[in-house]
């Protein structure tokens, strides 16, 4: 078992920092891979023009291009904030894994937040409400929910014509860069069966914790080689819901939301699911299935307005779900 004391932010020397002498106390990672198209909408969900509560010298945003084909330029990454990085990963792996780690070694913040993928726009209350829940707890696991832009999740929606050109339309519907809140009015679907804030969390698109807490995990474990990690991000996220000494966080009301841009499993119809090999590379890799954690969170934060249809379907789900799990839902209540 991994001990409280191990998993406090790092000490030592602080890396000089590239802007006003100041260290961040986070180091946002986001990984790209030929995503040209979605990668300026998320960056600008993660800048100080977009988020609440937060200035640039706090954090700090490394945008990782994963050996893209058609990579991002440094230039278009610096225009969202001086607190904006841009790093070519030379590679030839189909998986982000390798990147996302070398990525976490390197940055300069005590705290981490990774999105392992970058065509996630984020809501705008993120990155304050992590600022919060590391003021609140000394080893918090911060985690969001995923959503799908869309009528319904688009694994489905792909079938019935939903592409890029499709969503660009249903995006100018809502000025959505002026309320970020907005985004939950585009999006009829949770990106997975976890049902939400209320609901079981088996992986999250973007979460917090401290680097070393992320190092003493081992990160994301590099075995994963398949098409976009494969499991990685699901088996990472168990990992850091079966330690007692993190302190599991959902952010209430926010979320980020997927941009449809061909990945591998996200939109990908059901008949070409890589499940079978995402799970086989898994139980090469843990000698064993996968399986969910049950935990329930700490909720932190607060319901929008526009966020209101979503929060009542994943109440009516969830906690439904939690009422016929009884036995877990005592036990963790309690800490047992």
């Amino acid at each position: 078992m991994t001990s409280t004391k191990e998993l406090r932010p790092e000490t030592g020397p602080i890396e000089p920092s590239q802007s006003a002498g100041i260290t961040p106390r986070l180091s946002v990672i986001v990984v790209f891979f030929n995503m040209r198209r979605e990668a300026g909408r998320t960056l600008y969900s993660l800048s100080t023009n977009y988020q609440h509560g937060v200035n640039a010298n706090s954090y700090e945003v490394i945008a990782i291009d994963n050996g893209s084909a058609e990579p991002l330029s440094e230039s278009m990454v610096r225009s969202y904030g001086e607190n904006f990085h841009y790093r070519f990963y030379s590679t030839t792996s189909i998986s982000p894994v390798e990147a996302t780690n070398d990525a976490v070694r390197k940055c300069r913040g005590n705290f981490i937040m990774v999105m392992i993928d970058g065509a996630h726009i984020l809501s705008p209350g993120v990155i304050a409400n992590t600022f919060a829940a590391f003021s609140a707890y000394e080893n918090p696991f911060v985690a969001t929910v995923p959503f799908h832009l869309g009528a319904e999740v688009q694994n489905r929606s792909i079938l019935k014509g939903y592409n890029q050109s499709v969503e660009d339309r249903l995006l100018a519907t809502q000025d959505w860069k002026a309320d970020g809140y907005r985004l939950f009015l585009l999006t009829g679907s949770l990106s997975d069966g976890s049902m939400g804030w209320f609901g079981r969390l088996f992986e999250s698109n973007c979460f917090a914790l401290t680097k070393g807490a992320f190092l003493k995990l081992g990160g994301f474990s590099e075995g994963f080689k398949a098409r976009g990690g494969g499991l990685v991000n699901l088996d990472f996220f168990a990992q850091a819901l079966s330690c007692p000494d993190l302190t599991y966080v959902l952010l209430l009301g926010e979320g980020t939301f997927h941009q449809f841009h061909g990945g591998v499993a996200s939109n990908a119809p059901a008949n070409a699911h890589p499940w079978n090999e995402f799970h086989n590379e898994f139980v090469a890799i843990r000698g064993r299935s996968f399986a969910t954690v049950p935990r329930r969170p700490i909720l932190l934060g607060r319901i929008s307005p526009s966020a209101t249809r979503i929060a009542l379907a994943s109440a009516n789900l969830g906690l439904n779900w939690w009422q016929h799990n009884d036995v877990l839902l005592e036990r963790d209540f309690r800490g047992d």
